[in-house]
């Protein structure tokens, strides 16, 4: 609501009365007969009154084209979400169905009128990152830090997801969660009851002739040959993934002294169902991904992929990365609707940590082992920028 200071004229009740009328009668655009009529009745006192009135006119116009103006400040035609294709696309769009009808109803509830939410899959990480910094999508769903980092100049990250934390990645003892023999030791990993905002990537070698060596070095306690890592396939995620590819390539930096980009024989921008298929057959010995990656995974394992023992069985962690803070939620800055209205993306905020709440919504972020979402710290993921920095120089 706009005010108004304007100091007030010295005129009676019988003027204020007339003033009122004329108002009117201008606003409604009777400009005919009546208000000549008006104005011939009122010639004593018509230039106390049309100054006055003109007031009384500018005032009510002004109110009623803020009024118009803030309405349709709150009226988005279309909001379109891209999700990092992180799983296999069709998984991700079939649980991702009626997220636009929920969104919708939230977004109404913090003021906003959007008439359609379009939800796609991104061909790859660095395809969400670029359609945000082009400002062609609004929203990037379960965005991983590296790729913000790689595409911070063009979007911004407004919440950050929590997810259960696992048994054997104990955040309170590093020396246990960080060795693959104790990973080992104790299969499976299952989810505790814990709310976590990280979480760490494990180097997973498969049952080929390659992968069963690599995991006999570890679990004698011992490291594994600089040749033997490069003479096995690597499959890879998207050169910006977290868990992936760029905390993978920090290991090896680490342990070996080389970049990912400098093993002779990897497969890359793989989804991580695809990745655990293809180390299932054998076509890769060795993939890097989320923590809890085998137990997305383990029905696919031996129904999906046709493997002829469990996953546990068949596969051993051979590296784990330091933590990787959560994916992200993020909104484009180049984004028509986002630039045209800036109170958007604290609505937005409200409205997809309301929306996880639901057990529709749950049902919907399960695809990426989100339990929930809170607001995001632009220093939490300082970090990814410095990873992929290092990635760049060592190439």
């Amino acid at each position: 609501m706009r005010t108004f200071c304007i100091e007030k004229p010295k005129i009676s009740a019988y003027e204020m009365t007339n003033i009122l009328h004329f108002a009117i009668l201008v606003l409604q655009g009777n400009c005919g007969k009546k208000l000549g009529e008006f104005i011939f009745k009122m010639k004593k006192s018509l230039k106390r009154v049309i100054a006055a009135s003109a007031i009384a006119i500018l005032g009510a116009a002004v109110l009623a084209v803020g009024t118009s103006a803030d309405a349709a400040a709150k009226k988005v035609k279309e909001l379109k979400i891209s999700f990092i294709p992180s799983k296999n696309p069709s998984d991700i769009t079939t649980a991702t169905k009626g997220l636009d009808s929920l969104l919708i109803k939230e977004l109404k509830k913090q003021g906003y009128s959007v008439s359609k939410v379009s939800v796609s899959t991104g061909t790859d990480y660095n395809a969400v990152g670029k359609a945000l910094s082009a400002g062609t999508v609004d929203v990037g769903w379960g965005v991983s830090g590296g790729t913000y980092a790689a595409y911070s100049k063009g979007a911004s990250a407004i919440l950050t997801a929590t997810r259960k934390g696992l048994n054997n990645d104990d955040l309170k003892n590093t020396k246990n969660a960080t060795s693959p023999k104790y990973w080992n030791d104790h299969k499976p990993t299952r989810p505790t009851n814990e709310e976590v905002t990280s979480y760490r990537g494990l180097i997973i070698a498969g049952n080929s002739e390659v992968g069963k060596k690599m995991a006999e070095y570890v679990n004698e306690g011992k490291k594994i040959p600089l040749d033997l890592i490069k003479k096995a396939k690597w499959g890879l995620s998207s050169t910006t993934s977290a868990a992936g590819y760029l905390y993978p390539s920090e290991w090896l930096t680490k342990n070996y002294k080389i970049s990912i980009r400098d093993l002779p024989n990897t497969v890359t921008g793989l989804d991580y169902g695809t990745a655990t298929s293809d180390l299932a057959s054998g076509t890769v010995d060795v993939i890097a991904g989320y923590a809890d990656l085998r137990q997305d995974f383990e029905k696919a394992w031996t129904t999906t992929n046709h493997a002829t023992d469990t996953i546990w069985n068949q596969t051993n962690v051979i590296g784990v990365t330091d933590e990787i803070y959560n994916d992200a939620v993020l909104v484009s800055k180049n984004s028509a609707n986002i630039k045209k209205y800036p109170g958007l993306k604290k609505a937005l905020q409200k409205a997809i940590i309301n929306l996880s709440k639901t057990e529709k919504g749950k049902s919907i972020i399960k695809v990426y082992s989100h339990d929930g979402y809170k607001k995001s710290k632009a220093s939490n993921y300082e970090p990814f920028f410095k990873i992929l920095k290092d990635v760049a120089k060592e190439n």
